[in-house]
This record gives C-alpha cells, sequence and structure tokens, in this order.
C-alpha cells in the first residue's frame, strides 16, 4: 500500500511523509491528472489553491505598494517601476512580477484590529477568526480535507516543509485542525529535526533541470515548484511556508535588530525579493503552461505590514493596520487592484478588506458553500466562515 493510502497515524510518522514527498508527489501511485479526475464526479474536484504564507509580513511598501511621493522616512530607500498595466506600480525588488501584472490582482487594503503579533494575522488568514481559548477553528486546508476529502490515494491538504515553528508568541498559528480534529491536519513534508531543504532538493530531482533553473535554486523556489507538483497530481490544498521559523535568519520581518529579526529593506532588495520575484512569477508561467491555471487560485500573503516609518536600524516593525497580497489563478480577473492604503501607508483609503474575505475567496474558488456548517463538539455547529468572498476579483 502506498505511504499516501495509510492511516492518519502512520502518515504522521516521517517515513511515510518522506515517502510522500519524494516519491508520491512525483507518480501518485501511477495515476496521471486526467485518470485522478475521472475518479470523482464532484464540481470542486478538479480546483486546487496554493498559499503561499509570505511568513514574518512583508512591507507592503517594498512589495506591492510602494509610495514613490511619500517622504523619504516613509518611502524607504527603493523605487517603484512601472509594470504591463498602465498605472500600478510595484516596487523595483519584484521586476519579473511586474511584467506579469496583467496575469494577478493585488489587494492593497488588507487590515484587521487585533494584537500587532505574529500569530493573530496567521489565525485571521488561515481560519478566517480569531482563537479563543480552546476554541480554534481549522485551517481552512482542514476544512476543506472534512467536506471534500481526498482525490483517491493523495492527501486533500499539505502543508510545506512543516508547519510553523517558533512565530514570537506560543499561541495557535491557524495551520491545523483545530475542532475538527487531527484526522484533518495537513500532511507534512518535515517532521522539526529533519533537513528540508535536501528533502525538497530530493523530491524535485526529476523535473528537467530548465525548470528547476526557473524557479531558483534556494529555498522559496524549490518549495514554489514541489507545490506545484502537489497540485497537479491532485492535492486540493497546499500552504507553502516561505519561513516555518523567524528566528536566527533573513525573514520578511524586518525589524533590522537582533538575533529575532535582524533583516533589513535592503535584505529585501538582495536576498528576499529576488528570489520571491522568480519563484512566484515562475509558478504562474508554469501553472499557465500545464493547464492548470483556471483550476488553481493562488494566494501571496504575509500576516501583516509594516510601520510606515523605517526604523532606526533600516527596517520596519509590526503593523496590522494595512498591507497587501497576491492572487491570480482559479478564475481570478489579472490586472487589476483592489482596495488602496493611504499616501503614507497608515490604513485603508479605499475598500478595508478583511483577512476573512480572502479565506471566504478561497473556499469560494473551491466551490464550497459558505453556510456548511462545521461541528465543534459533536453538537454545536459554526458557518465555515463569517465573511464574504471578496467579489471584486471574480468579476468582469
Amino acid at each position: 500500500m502506498s505511504s499516501v493510502a495509510r492511516s492518519q497515524e502512520e502518515q504522521t510518522d516521517p517515513v511515510s511523509r518522506r515517502d510522500f514527498l519524494r516519491v508520491g508527489s512525483l507518480s501518485v501511485v501511477g495515476l496521471s491528472v486526467a485518470e485522478q479526475a475521472a475518479q470523482s464526479d464532484k464540481t470542486a474536484d478538479r480546483t486546487s489553491c496554493i498559499f503561499v504564507l509570505m511568513t514574518g509580513g512583508p512591507s507592503p511598501l517594498e512589495t506591492f505598494d510602494p509610495k514613490p511621493d511619500a517622504p523619504a522616512e516613509i518611502r524607504g530607500p527603493l523605487k517603484a517601476i512601472s509594470t504591463a498595466v498602465a498605472g500600478t506600480a510595484l516596487s523595483e525588488s519584484l521586476p519579473r512580477l511586474a511584467q506579469r501584472a496583467d496575469k494577478f490582482a493585488i489587494l492593497r487594503s488588507l487590515q484587521h484590529q487585533a494584537a500587532p503579533i505574529h500569530e493573530t494575522g496567521l489565525q485571521l488568514l488561515q481560519t478566517g477568526r480569531l482563537a479563543r481559548g480552546e476554541f480554534r477553528s481549522p485551517s481552512f486546508g482542514s476544512a476543506v480535507a472534512s467536506i471534500l476529502g481526498s482525490r483517491g490515494e493523495v492527501p486533500p491538504f499539505v502543508v510545506l516543509p512543516r508547519l510553523l515553528g517558533h512565530t514570537g508568541v506560543s499561541a495557535y498559528q491557524g495551520q491545523q485542525a483545530g475542532f475538527l480534529g487531527a484526522e484533518y491536519d495537513p500532511l507534512t513534508a518535515a517532521d522539526d529535526h529533519a533537513d528540508d531543504e535536501s528533502l525538497t532538493r530530493a523530491t524535485i530531482s526529476d523535473e528537467p533541470e530548465s525548470v528547476r533553473q526557473a524557479y531558483g535554486e534556494n529555498r522559496f523556489g524549490r518549495l514554489c515548484l514541489q507545490a506545484r507538483e502537489l497540485v497537479e497530481h491532485g492535492v486540493r490544498c497546499v500552504t507553502v511556508n516561505l519561513f516555518d521559523r523567524l528566528t536566527n535568519q533573513l525573514t520578511w520581518d524586518c525589524h533590522g535588530r537582533g538575533p529575532w529579526a535582524p533583516a533589513t529593506l535592503f535584505d529585501y532588495r538582495d536576498v528576499l525579493c529576488p528570489q520571491f520575484d522568480r519563484a512566484l512569477a515562475a509558478l504562474l508561467d508554469d501553472l499557465e503552461q500545464r493547464g492548470l491555471w483556471d483550476d488553481t487560485l493562488v494566494v501571496a500573503v504575509g500576516e501583516f505590514g509594516r510601520t510606515p516609518h523605517v526604523n532606526e536600524h533600516g527596517g520596519r516593525d509590526h503593523w496590522p493596520g494595512v498591507w497587501s497580497g497576491l492572487v491570480a489563478g482559479g478564475g481570478v480577473q489579472g490586472g487589476q487592484v483592489i482596495g488602496a492604503s493611504d499616501p503614507h501607508a497608515v490604513a485603508p483609503a479605499d475598500r478595508p478588506i478583511e483577512p476573512g474575505e480572502l479565506t471566504a475567496t478561497i473556499y469560494h474558488s473551491l466551490g464550497l458553500e459558505l453556510e456548511t456548517p462545521l461541528t465543534v463538539d459533536g453538537e454545536t455547529t459554526v458557518p465555515l466562515v463569517e465573511h464574504q468572498p471578496i467579489a471584486e476579483l471574480f468579476s468582469h
């Protein structure tokens, strides 16, 4: 029996995880994509979601929402560049995505009013709700797994390379099944001690060198390529943790000081954004070339934004007042900007978007009814989500 067909208890063993991610994602027990699709007559059975979590909270001013006319202490050190969509600019750190701006929509008015810590934003983005004590809502992937199940022997929900580790506060981070129970937790590629770089590299070893080079021979590139492999072979939801911890490395959490968050805005320019730009642009191209574009929703977003003013260390601090994200594929109308921040990126100036609206958008794209009840304790039910999808994404 294939490792992906074993019980959930057996799937939690690191060996079976490696078996699937190294072998199963490439062959899926010998089934072609067409054969997998034929296994079910569900309308939603062809749709998938790749959720690229920009862990740490990227600055919108250095990515999707530059402010070239703002004062230098707000504008920051990076320039704005034009894109394939007239009147829409991105940071100079994202030239490949700028060339493809007609392929995706930009959300520029995400916001929340909860505590400005990573964990609240992570919960709201991935579950649509804040945890309350022991009440922990499921990740969208776990909810999808509970409602739609798997396609044959392929797991319905995978987190790459592993669940989030230390992000600052010991609190729920929204990547597990919560009150639905552990049977709907995601499959992961690695445990806390596995070398995820070598594991991911081995998984994609059969890909042509030209494809691997297109994505980039680095963590971002390998993870995005692996995500494409997984949805191509039938996984419904793949969450890509661009970082699974925020300590002792450069991440989007750019405070610019100390071992906790040493990255500066120049690290965005020189390291983080070039790798992200290459990997995500390649993912969009690859999905389109392989005929997966219309059936795969791609979301790239962090859990909050950064302070409008650059701090004394050359970074920016936590700011849930407004931030940006990117949405593509899955029926999304590209080439548009939804919402706007004010001139200094302090708050939304137009069309505020709650994170739960993005969660609802994922459910909508996957064909789920938003009123679907989820059972909390065997008796009590709550609706799948308490927000509506971002309708403008799908308007024509």
